[in-house]
């Protein structure tokens, strides 16, 4: 194809959005009118266009592009991106029989190219807010967009009719900012299913990709929650999601053009609003799609394991406070240091330092150190007996909120919620985005095309009574990272898994990677070893690992004599561990309060050590958050930990391994040992800790395992 004469169409989640040429000195963009649908005239593409595909970078690679041989398994091009042969598509272009070539991109954020005959006839950008698509004309039934035409799929039939802002007033009188979209072209008097959408992000950052769903025949109400760009009152992360997102629906149903049937969307924290808006039982809410949800405060964000979160709360509620919209500088480490935030002292005055300012998030959260009713009102997970709504769970084993996510599963399995569904991939936060993470390199199926046909399908079913099947399928679909595949499961934790316990033993010095530490099938007794291991804990000198979930390597931190590891033998056979995990440790301190932060991972034959699944607790939450109770020194505790769900094989040749220790600053301030209020930055107390691993005292972690 010849840069400048090219026409490329685009399509944004099966929506054409208009004709892209790559002049020599500009983008050129003839954009369809959101409205009428109208086709415009050519102009420079607008900076503000906001399209997911990197146009500017297809721009300036255009030569590349052309001067690929597309050929082989894989294809490297002068700048350097590596492409691997992906899927074919078979359609009729032009009358004639035309089989594509896709390719998949690696080791970057997906841009896939399909080819035909070796030459480039599309870009496809997967995406979870909607796959993009820039094709040439004619080329569209040989490239993922294929995937919309599903017969039973919404169809872009419709344009968009943006009726503006009004100012919907909640129960205490706030008035929250909310946009309606609905379908321009409906026949008038039409009744409508909605999707309905509360950010604290603004309204308007991901509009035009809400959008879409009015295009496919649902009104969209698009709402800032309280505290949050236009609407009035204050953030209080949490506190009001569950009225606030009750009162809404009450107000969508009560509009001429609703049909009563509401449905919600969210991700990250807006899929915690989604979660405790299911838990209001509205009986309008008839479907809940939440992606990667922020969990309850003292599960995923605020207080993670009873701890005072760090860095991954810092980022946030900092971003949230310096004005009424997100500075997203900030949460993404850009503007303050995240090695600075954490550091920083007094906890309580840590936003003064970094923003010059005090957050009225962080002082609410300091007044109230112990979970009490402030916090109870937050746990949607105590509430899970007023969910009826079917609810389609997305994240991934690199989510950084996949404890929130873990905490859902759990409600929704506990309370028997029909039509509940997940959908786990080799996915970070941002899911759907790449196919390798550090030194992890997955499948090219990895990413998905279906990804948004996916959560359409959702709604289809459940807001416009579609009889689509999705409800009929596997209520799990998940990723075995190792070999690398898709797999389906009647449940989650796979109903096929075995719960198996790998018992922690060792010579009595399982300090560091170095120590004598072993991890087998068998109980104490029958490897007759010590009974426990010891390391001093100075929260002075914490952990410093990434903080992040994702496939770090804790080779270095492992030659650390505050964390003590616990290694299988090499495995003969392969073991594939697919589920949610737990571990049960025997424990005593010296002191009166402490935290524990247990890993596993994947022990390589080179020594390197990459984390699959971890999680920290605060000792006196060990019978409830609502029951605190002090250590008494020197006594023996059993401490039942969740952890992160995984789905991974280890290979033959691999290992198994655990660790224990007591910090990870990147996750959680270090508890100072002493029980007092964390806010109050106590001195610190080093103290003694033992993990005790005998007959009495049988500490383990529970892999659900998979039968090879």
């Amino acid at each position: 194809m010849t840069t400048g004469t090219t026409i490329y169409k685009l399509y944004a989640a099966g929506v054409y959005e208009g004709r892209i040429r790559f002049a020599e000195s500009a983008i050129m963009h003839a954009k369809v009118d959101a409205r009428r649908r109208t086709q415009m005239q050519e102009n420079v593409l607008a900076e503000s266009a906001g399209y997911i595909l990197p146009l500017h970078k297809i721009s300036v690679n255009q030569s590349h592009y052309a001067g690929a041989e597309w050929q082989d398994e894989e294809v490297v091009l002068g700048n350097g991106d590596v492409y691997q042969k992906h899927i074919q598509y078979t359609g009729e272009v032009a009358g004639r029989e035309v089989v594509a070539q896709v390719w998949a991109l690696r080791k970057d954020t997906a841009l896939d190219i399909v080819t035909v005959d070796g030459s480039v006839v599309a870009f496809v950008a997967p995406n979870r807010y909607g796959m993009e698509v820039l094709v040439v004309d004619g080329y569209e039934a040989v490239t993922p967009l294929v995937e919309y035409a599903d017969p039973l799929l919404s169809k872009p039939e419709f344009g968009v009719d943006d009726l503006g802002t009004d100012l919907i007033p909640m129960r205490d009188g706030v008035r929250l900012a909310t946009d309606v979209y609905l379908p321009e072209g409906v026949v008038p008097g039409t009744k409508l299913p909605t999707i309905l959408i509360r950010t604290c992000y603004d309204r308007n950052l991901r509009k035009t990709f809400f959008m879409r769903w009015a295009n496919k025949g649902y009104a969209v109400v698009n709402q800032d929650v309280r505290g949050r760009a236009d609407s009035e009152g204050e953030l209080v992360p949490f506190f009001y999601e569950r009225e606030d997102s009750s009162d809404t629906i009450d107000w969508i149903v009560a509009q001429d053009w609703s049909d009563g049937n509401v449905g919600m969307w969210g991700a990250s924290y807006l899929g915690y609003v989604v979660t405790a808006a299911a838990t209001s039982g509205h009986p309008n809410l008839k479907a809940v799609v939440n992606e990667v949800n922020v969990g309850s405060p003292f599960v995923d964000t605020v207080r993670k394991g009873g701890t005072v979160c760090s860095w991954p709360l810092l980022c946030w509620t900092l971003a949230q406070s310096v004005g009424t919209r997100t500075d997203f500088d900030i949460f993404g480490g850009r503007t303050v240091s995240p090695e600075k935030a954490v550091d920083a002292r007094p906890i309580r005055e840590i936003p003064q330092q970094m923003i010059g300012k005090a957050s009225g998030p962080w002082d609410i959260w300091s007044e109230h150190p112990e979970y009490d009713d402030f916090w109870r009102n937050c746990t949607y997970s105590e509430r899970g007996e007023h969910v009826k709504a079917p609810m389609f769970i997305i994240s991934g084993w690199y989510d950084g909120d996949s404890a929130g996510v873990s905490e859902t599963w759990r409600m929704l399995t506990k309370h028997d919620v029909p039509n509940r569904k997940i959908w786990l991939g080799p996915w970070e936060h941002g899911p759907n985005r790449a196919r390798d993470l550090l030194d992890a390199s997955f499948s090219n199926d990895a990413v998905v095309y279906n990804y948004d046909v996916n959560v359409l399908r959702w709604f289809d079913r459940f807001l416009k009574g579609i009889a689509n099947g999705i409800e009929q399928e596997p209520r799990a679909r998940y990723y075995v990272v190792g070999t690398n595949e898709w797999r389906t499961s009647d449940d989650w934790t796979p109903s096929e898994a075995t719960a198996t316990k790998w018992y922690l033993g060792s010579g009595g010095r399982a300090n560091s990677s170095l120590g004598d530490g072993v991890l087998t099938l068998m109980t104490a007794k029958a490897h007759g070893q010590a009974e426990s291991d010891s390391y001093v804990y100075n929260p002075e000198e914490p952990v410093a690992d990434s903080g992040e979930r994702e496939p770090e390597n804790m080779r270095k931190h492992e030659l650390r004599s505050d964390i003590l590891v616990y290694t299988s033998e090499v495995l003969a056979e392969a073991v594939t561990v697919a589920g949610e995990l737990s571990c049960e440790l025997y424990a005593s301190s010296s002191g009166v309060d402490t935290d524990w932060v247990v890993t596993l991972s994947d022990v390589d034959p080179k020594g390197n050590s990459i984390k699959l699944s971890n999680y920290i607790v605060r000792a006196k939450y060990r019978s409830g958050l609502d029951a605190p109770e002090l250590l008494t020194p020197g006594k023996v505790e059993k401490f039942a930990i969740f952890m992160q769900n995984i789905a991974h094989t280890f290979p033959v040749g691999h290992r198994l391994r655990f660790t224990v220790t007591s910090s990870s600053k990147m996750i959680a301030f270090p508890n100072t040992n002493t029980g007092l209020n964390p806010y109050s930055d106590p001195q610190p107390v080093v103290v003694t800790q033992k993990i005790y691993h005998s007959v009495t005292y049988p500490s383990h972690v529970s892999l659900p395992i998979l039968a090879n």
